[in-house]
């Protein structure tokens, strides 16, 4: 639910609850978390969102016009769906955005809605936008007090054309929103935020909702700029169908990824249904093995394997009892578990010394060709070996896994230069390496060579526990025992992991295997498959990131 203005707020139609159950706080909760969004959703730079607008008016002939129609009508019904009622004023910039604002306000007039403007900008709109309609104009010196009369307050003020902090007097209009107490509906992205790097400069509109035209701009699902989203709400309006090499991104949606879940035949045995060798673990550090295991386990892997310090025997039998475990030691018995498993899942808790290398070099020797996922010990013993890791990616299919400070040993970049460009540092390492990088973060992102990057849509600060990681890799090992490429292991492992702890709504609370246990529930409940507010020519729906 968006938050609202007293008694004018009204929940919008949401997902039927789990069969079975009632309408409980808790279901609520988890409702309130789901994502919706169709198998195809781009997301653009504001650079790549500006050539396809250009396109469709330069060379498909579609009026400026026409799409400012399209998006401002489109714009009116999600807050009339939202907002049903109450005055509603809005921030005009003099661009396609005050544009957009402008017919807004003129449907929702016709619509019979009180409604006034605030001309936040130098440049006024275009009036025949108002087909004769007279609209309410206020100074933007007179801001805040018509913002204080206002139900709702729209923003449209800076489009993604604009860069840097906004300057006065929109950034007074913006402070006068601010400061209103009034839920905000920002069109296109909020005003003040940088649609591609997801910074915020100066002065920012924090929106209770936000309507995106088209697709989603990469800045909006980057932290900080999220924060100032709210609900982000990418609505159609009347663009061509975007090839895939026209983008640099795509978001991991309900949809896509319910469609690349690798499917069980119905006589499947389950030596072929995925077999995961787990190498984690040295003495003393039981608990990542045991996690990535139980993961594998829950994620659907039909045999599994764990190669671990004797030592561990005993707790890792004990918590995992149906994997089969492997002395790491014993050189035969790890070769052999290595030759008879599909796919491996190296790294956590294995260790960093020379004993550690060289039993990962002989389990990868005994697996020529099969998948391999490196994650925590593993990147941190060949952070400083790219030939090494060139060589594994070129003799099978590589996923690397690693946080910003394991991504910063292996690509040599400072931390906060990763995390002000986590895309160009996953592809830049996924190009060099020749194989698929699952660069964790808020949100995490996957990068493979000549692919678009793909980003994650659900999760939260609930994952932000020791474990997590673990828990992840062994998800992702199933996926990829089971056949899919590192790069759909890696988002597919993202995205259901991400929504079991949506599902499990547990806050702080939550642990890796919370996660595991949840996975079930989370592949039979991807997320709704149609749109939440119960308007088709919504694409993707997102609540605000808890």
């Amino acid at each position: 639910m968006v938050p609202g203005h007293g008694a004018r707020e009204r929940s919008c139609p949401g997902p039927r609850p789990w069969p079975g159950s009632v309408d409980r706080l808790e279901d609520r909760e988890v409702r309130e978390r789901d994502v919706f969004g169709r198998e195809a959703v781009a997301l653009l730079t504001a650079e790549e969102a500006a050539a396809v607008d250009r396109e469709v008016r330069e060379r498909r002939g579609v009026p400026e016009r026409v799409l400012m129609e399209n998006a401002g009508r489109s714009a009116a019904q999600v807050l009339d769906r939202l907002y049903p009622r109450g005055r509603v004023v809005a921030a005009v910039g003099g661009g396609h955005n005050g544009g957009d604002a402008l017919v807004l306000l003129r449907t929702l007039r016709a619509w019979g809605r009180e409604v006034a403007y605030v001309a936040a900008t130098g440049r006024a709109p275009d009036p025949e936008l108002l087909h004769d309609f007279t609209l309410e104009a206020v100074p933007a010196e007179d801001a805040g007090a018509a913002f204080l009369r206002a139900d709702v307050i729209v923003d449209g003020i800076l489009g993604t054309g604009t860069r840097g902090a906004p300057r006065e007097p929109a950034a007074g209009v913006i402070r006068a929103m601010n400061g209103s107490g009034r839920p905000i509906i920002a069109l296109d992205l909020p005003s003040g935020i940088d649609p591609t790097t997801g910074e915020v400069p100066g002065e920012a509109v924090r929106a209770a909702v936000t309507v995106t035209f088209g697709w989603p701009k990469r800045g909006l699902l980057h932290f900080p700029a999220r924060s100032y989203c709210g609900r982000l709400v990418a609505v159609e309006i009347g663009f061509p169908p975007l090839a895939e090499d026209r983008a640099s991104g795509a978001l991991i949606t309900p949809a896509w990824a319910a469609a690349r879940l690798p499917i069980r035949e119905p006589g499947a045995h389950k030596t072929k249904v995925g077999r995961v060798l787990v190498l984690a673990g040295r003495e003393g550090m039981a608990g990542a093995a045991a996690v990535a295991t139980h993961a594998a386990l829950r994620a659907g892997a039909g045999y599994l394997r764990v190669a671990s310090s004797a030592a561990n025997r005993e707790i890792l039998q004990s918590l995992v009892p149906e994997a089969l475990f492997v002395d790491r030691a014993d050189r035969e018995a790890l070769a052999e578990a290595a030759g008879a498993s599909d796919a491996l899942v190296a790294g956590p808790a294995l260790g960093v010394d020379d004993v550690a290398r060289e039993i990962l070099d002989r389990v990868l020797e005994a697996m020529p060709g099969a998948p391999a996922l490196l994650d925590a010990d593993a990147l941190t013993l060949l952070a400083g070996d790219g030939e090494a890791l060139r060589r594994i990616a070129s003799e099978r299919p590589l996923l690397l896994t690693p946080h910003p400070g394991e991504m910063s040993r292996l690509t040599g970049r400072p931390i906060p230069e990763i995390l002000a460009d986590p895309h160009a540092a996953a592809t830049g390492l996924a190009e060099r390496i020749g194989s698929a990088v699952l660069l964790k973060g808020a949100p995490s992102i996957v990068a493979a060579p000549g692919e678009p990057v793909l980003v994650n849509t659900v999760g939260s600060s609930d994952l932000a526990t020791a474990g997590m990681g673990d828990q992840l890799s062994g998800t992702a090992g199933a996926f990829l025992a089971a056949g899919a490429t590192p790069r759909v292991a890696a988002a597919l492992a993202l995205f259901y992991a991400g929504r079991a702890a949506d599902l499990a709504a547990m806050g702080r609370s939550l642990g890796p295997r919370e996660v595991s246990e949840m996975l079930a529930r989370s592949f039979a409940d991807p997320g709704p498959s149609s749109p939440p507010l119960g308007l088709p020519f919504v694409t993707f729906d997102q609540p605000p990131r808890w």
